[in-house]
């Protein structure tokens, strides 16, 4: 029987191609003809970046939205924070999710824009962080960091195409020593079987699932095709895992991290989550990253902070309240602002590290107190574009935050045209 190619007539030449004939299957190798993502890349374009951050209780209005539209803005208390970067950041308003409500529900779709996380039945889709670390493809060693700071339970942002909740790191030192501690070579070939082993099992399991299938009804059956999903995933992120355990590490440009496990230390655990980012940045370990921080039930270890995050949300107009929000929210936004110096600081080919990421930082409520979902406060700083300022939409007819995530995602070189309830890129918004 002649062996026969099994890939698509159209478009480069897919690198999962084989040659079949006579009940052998074998794999090409690598080709010029393949994929772009795994192939040729254009050797001037440089690496881009992106981190999205949740802080999960919401941002006081009055001291984060300027008044003023346009670049010529007059910086808020929280901004003025961020003032050394205001040319290298644009502020939003009026901008939400459409459809996303539920309160604290909506945490979950902050990078999805999965509609009604509250509702019954909901099922979630494709963060924007993993939709991009799906995209371009296994350029680094580490497709995605996902990071959180003090979740609880089911807490988080990051969902795969399947809709399953992405397990997230939240020690800063062993990711660390996965970034850098390369091992003798029989800790790596130890490390290789381990992958492989686990291959093997998900392969069996799936075998034994699908013979599940068969005999159950059609809502077993659609959480089945989500878990096969999610096999599929795993079984390519083991296969990845393989390939790069035997390549050597890079070296870290800053000593070991210690983790900081007091949940009241909330700042502390914000800076070492974005010293990690940064340094899987500058080492070109990934180039995406997400953090989520919850300060929901966290009395903060800061000056005149007594009570937790949520009840003080609530605060009914009280001064001693809303000081204590104050002080967590703006010590929040100066950890924010040494980041965006760190990678300011940081030269890549003669380019501040800062002008190829994009940082991205918001909330899931525009009012905590009220629980509303609209209005959210978000920036977006670094990653090269031609920033504007303060980009004020309609209050009440609110413009599609994921309009910004189709930008971000042009920017990083991921040619999409629309993510989840997008209608386009973000207006205003330019590449640089």
């Amino acid at each position: 029987m002649p062996a026969s190619f099994f890939f698509p007539s159209r478009g480069p030449l897919s690198r999962r191609a084989f040659l079949r004939g006579a009940g052998v299957t074998l794999s090409l190798p690598l080709l010029d003809a393949m994929s772009p993502a795994f192939a040729r890349a254009a050797p001037a374009a440089p690496p881009r970046r992106m981190i999205a951050i949740q802080t999960n209780m919401g941002i006081l209005s009055q001291h984060f939205f300027p008044a003023e539209a346009g670049l010529d803005y007059k910086l808020t208390t929280y901004l003025e924070i961020l003032k050394a970067f205001k040319d290298r950041m644009t502020v939003l308003s009026g901008v939400s999710h459409p459809a996303v409500d539920g309160a604290h529900e909506a945490e979950k779709s902050f990078l999805s824009a999965a509609p009604h996380p509250g509702g019954a039945g909901f099922r979630n889709s494709i963060s924007l962080d993993q939709y991009a670390a799906e995209q371009l493809g296994p350029v680094t060693r580490f497709p995605s960091f996902a990071l959180d700071v003090n979740a609880e339970g089911t807490q988080g942002m990051v969902f795969s195409r399947s809709g399953v909740k992405v397990p997230t790191e939240k020690s800063p030192a062993a990711l660390y020593r996965k970034m850098f501690v390369q091992g003798n070579p029989a800790e790596v070939e130890a490390r290789v079987a381990d992958l492989g082993r686990g291959r093997s099992a998900l392969d069996f399991v799936s075998a034994d699932a699908k013979r599940l299938g068969r005999s159950v009804g059609p809502a077993d059956k659609a959480r089945l095709d989500q878990y096969f999903t999610a096999v599929r995933d795993l079984e390519r992120q083991l296969e990845l895992g393989q390939e790069w355990e035997r390549k050597p590490k890079p070296k870290a440009s800053a000593p070991a991290l210690t983790d900081v496990t007091e949940n009241k230390k909330l700042i502390d655990k914000i800076r070492l989550m974005l010293d990690i980012a940064r340094l899987g940045f500058e080492s070109d370990s990934t180039r995406v990253v997400s953090l989520f921080v919850n300060t929901f039930s966290i009395v903060a270890d800061l000056p005149g902070v007594k009570d937790e995050t949520h009840s003080i949300t609530h605060h009914g107009g009280r001064k001693e309240a809303l000081d204590q929000l104050v002080t967590i929210e703006s010590a929040q936004f100066r950890a924010l602002a040494g980041f965006l110096a760190n990678l300011a600081g940081v030269k890549e080919d003669g380019e501040a590290l800062l002008d190829r990421t994009m940082v991205l930082y918001g909330a899931p409520m525009g009012n905590a107190a009220s629980h509303d979902n609209r209005n959210l406060p978000v920036l977006l700083a670094g990653g090269g574009f031609r920033h504007a300022g303060h980009l004020a939409f309609d209050a009440k007819k609110n413009y599609p935050l994921p309009n910004l995530f189709v930008s971000m995602l042009q920017r990083l070189g991921v040619p999409a045209d629309r993510f989840a309830t997008s209608t386009g890129t973000l207006t205003g918004l330019r590449s640089g």
